[in-house]
């Protein structure tokens, strides 16, 4: 993906960041496709978090180094079959989301740590799916028309379980 395409990521990871951070998103309001993100991406993570407390209970994200270290071994494993697919770039901004959860509650961090994390999400999706995400419409004609509203909860259960196999993954590292 070229540099444009980078900060476009980006953008949508921060404001992913900023949504489950609670916080007022200043400037203009947030892309119809960050809306369609936010939206899919914080249903499927509350999910995660009440069905997998155990397990998110027992690892500790105590710096973004860690974070980092947790994303990439987690989506190492995820995407070891070479897979992608759109419920999957959703589980990778759901985990965002928990790792940052984890981070500001393990330890006191400035807001803009947590942002940090956002960086490397940005990053990983623009080396790892940057292309099939541009074979497959690009955000606003393949990712939006699937996850609109009107998709109903066929694609939640979809997603749901894609981040429950990511987590489920955790159990081999903690």
């Amino acid at each position: 993906m070229a540099d444009g395409e980078f900060g476009y990521v980006l953008t949508l990871a921060r404001d992913y960041t900023k949504h489950v951070l609670q916080g007022p998103q200043p400037g203009s309001h947030p892309s119809r496709v960050s809306q369609v993100l936010q939206d899919m991406a914080f249903s499927v993570q509350g999910e995660v978090e009440k069905k997998l407390k155990p397990c998110l209970d027992k690892f500790h994200v105590v710096s973004v180094d860690t974070a980092r270290t947790i994303f990439h071994q987690v989506m190492e494993k995820e995407f070891e079959d070479g897979i992608v697919n759109w419920g999957r770039i959703v589980t990778i901004f759901a985990f965002e989301g928990i790792l940052i959860k984890k981070l500001l509650q393990e330890r006191i961090v400035p807001d803009a740590d947590a942002f940090k994390v956002s960086y490397f999400v940005a990053e990983f999706i623009t080396k790892h799916t940057g292309e099939w995400i541009r074979q497959n419409g690009g955000w606003e004609n393949g990712f939006v028309r699937k996850f609109e509203p009107k998709s109903g909860w066929l694609t939640f259960l979809e997603v749901t379980g894609k981040i429950c196999k990511v987590l489920s993954l955790l159990k081999n590292y903690y």
